[in-house]
């Protein structure tokens, strides 16, 4: 999906850089890996992330220059601008359809970073916080995401990771992201339901992604979807499905501990999203069948 050259970024609630201790447990896909091996080996995951290797020293990652973000253009361009952009794209939506929504912040890092939750490194991948409402973003990833697990490297791809993170803060808006923790888990648990509904909530946003038009120019952010966008959007989600991830890590697949769906599952809910536009059909705890 092409950026408009006409749009204006916004940076205001952007940040750029890194700094921290530890590891925090996000929504990334290399977190994923670790937690779907330490369970199919009988282990605890928060041992197996205590056990990683950290830098105990206080460390400060060189931040991207946030002032090369300025147009459409420069999001096509830098895919740290696209995340940017996204944002400002994820917001309009949710403004329109959500009353009371406010806009996270986002934090573009590297190597390590200091959140509300806690510290995190690279390796736990794009996640969100809710104790500090920020969605935290280091673009290396995209390529993990292409390298390791297959999926497109098109611009939806990384856009639907965002749009994704973002949906986690539309559920803490709404009250419903807590449930992750509470009930059964596995592939019908609350985790499972959580993360399926913020693919859903990633679709969404792309069915009116390019209608959207920005307050300020009045120029849509994005241009029209096509053919091959959604199918880049539909690789990510397939390509981070516990089932693919736990097949190629070990060579089985345990649905017992799914944390996040299957990719037959994560592609469907991001089409209904996507298809029908409406927040209310992603209502993935209340459904019988995930699909």
């Amino acid at each position: 999906m092409t950026f408009n050259e006409g749009m204006q970024i916004d940076t205001s609630t952007t940040s750029s850089g890194g700094g921290g201790r530890g590891i925090a447990i996000g929504g990334g896909v290399a977190g994923l890996v670790i937690m779907v091996v330490a369970l199919l080996l009988g282990a605890d995951p928060g041992d197996v992330l205590s056990q990683q290797p950290v830098d105990r020293g206080q460390y400060t990652a060189p931040g991207f220059d946030l002032s090369k973000c300025r147009t459409g253009e420069d999001a096509n361009r830098y895919v740290q601008c696209r995340v940017v952009a996204t944002a400002n794209s994820v917001d309009a939506v949710w403004s329109e359809l959500l009353p009371g929504y406010s806009r996270p912040q986002v934090q573009l890092f590297s190597g390590q970073t200091t959140t509300a939750c806690g510290s995190a490194t690279s390796a736990v991948g794009p996640f969100y916080c809710p104790g500090d409402q920020t969605a935290y973003f280091d673009t290396d990833f995209f390529q993990v995401l292409v390298d390791q697990f297959g999926s497109s490297s098109g611009p939806l791809a990384q856009e639907y990771v965002v749009a994704h993170e973002f949906g986690h803060h539309v559920q803490n808006l709404r009250g419903v992201l807590g449930r992750a923790q509470h009930g059964a888990q596995g592939a019908t648990g609350a985790g499972v339901r959580t993360e399926l509904q913020a693919d859903c909530y990633a679709g969404v946003w792309a069915h009116y992604a390019a209608v959207t038009k920005q307050k300020s120019t009045g120029v849509p952010f994005l241009k029209p979807l096509t053919d091959d966008d959604i199918r880049d959007a539909l690789s990510a989600a397939s390509s981070v499905g516990d089932d693919r991830i736990q097949e190629a890590a070990t060579g089985r697949v345990n649905p017992e501990s799914w944390t996040h769906g299957a990719s037959a599952q994560r592609q469907h809910w991001f089409t209904v999203g996507y298809q029908t536009g409406d927040p209310n059909q992603c209502d993935t705890f209340a459904a019988a069948d995930l699909g």
